[in-house]
């Protein structure tokens, strides 16, 4: 079982690392980075900062669901929200488990909560993140932060908005697909575990 669960795992891997090969080379949107640059330099932020491997995963595909819809790259100065993170977290929570879909699903409330709590955090997004913020919702009421503090994944949503945020750096050199391959099928594998966990609970 465990040799069936590695091979699922890698098979889930490679088709996301092809994927974002396939279609990661498109700008992402409103910034001078490309959707696979944004991605491995979070997830190169994420390593740094000591992550484990299911918050690295968070990191590296926060933004996937940019890569699941067509509307076109600038559709936030169109007055569109294209719901990525809403996208994304229902790609991914097939396969992995909340602790990385929830934080994907919670950056962009990140976003808002962080310009909510944090006035100088505004003055640093790009402009591209200012545009798209109002078409989010703005920065959060005094009941919305209280509602976002109290989620059970608050602080990784939160932390995995500030490698978001600092991954947007024209030619900064970080590892490739094949480093994040591993953390991605040792994600996938830790929700593998939990999954066989519920349908087959110990005796105790």
């Amino acid at each position: 079982m465990a040799s069936d669960q590695h091979a699922d795992a890698t098979a889930i891997a490679s088709q996301i690392i092809q994927m974002f090969r396939q279609k990661g080379d498109a700008a992402y949107v409103g910034e001078e980075v490309t959707q696979t640059e944004h991605a491995l330099q979070a997830a190169t932020a994420a390593e740094r900062d000591g992550a484990d491997c299911e918050l690295i995963a968070a990191a590296l595909l926060h933004d996937v669901g940019h890569l699941l819809h067509n509307f076109p790259e600038d559709c936030a100065e169109s007055g569109i929200d294209d719901q990525h993170q809403v996208l994304g977290e229902a790609f991914l929570k097939k396969h992995f488990s909340s602790r990385v879909t929830e934080p994907v699903r919670l950056h962009v409330a990140a976003k808002r909560y962080l310009c909510s709590s944090n006035p100088a955090y505004w003055d640093r997004l790009s402009a591209a993140s200012k545009t798209s913020l109002e078409l989010q919702g703005g920065v959060m009421t005094d009941e919305e932060i209280v509602q976002y503090e109290a989620g059970q994944f608050a602080r990784e949503a939160t932390q995995l908005r500030g490698w978001d945020d600092e991954a947007k750096v024209v030619g900064f050199e970080t590892k490739n697909w094949e480093h994040f391959r591993q953390p991605l099928i040792a994600a996938l594998e830790l929700a593998g575990d939990q999954a066989s966990d519920i349908r087959h609970p110990s005796d105790k």
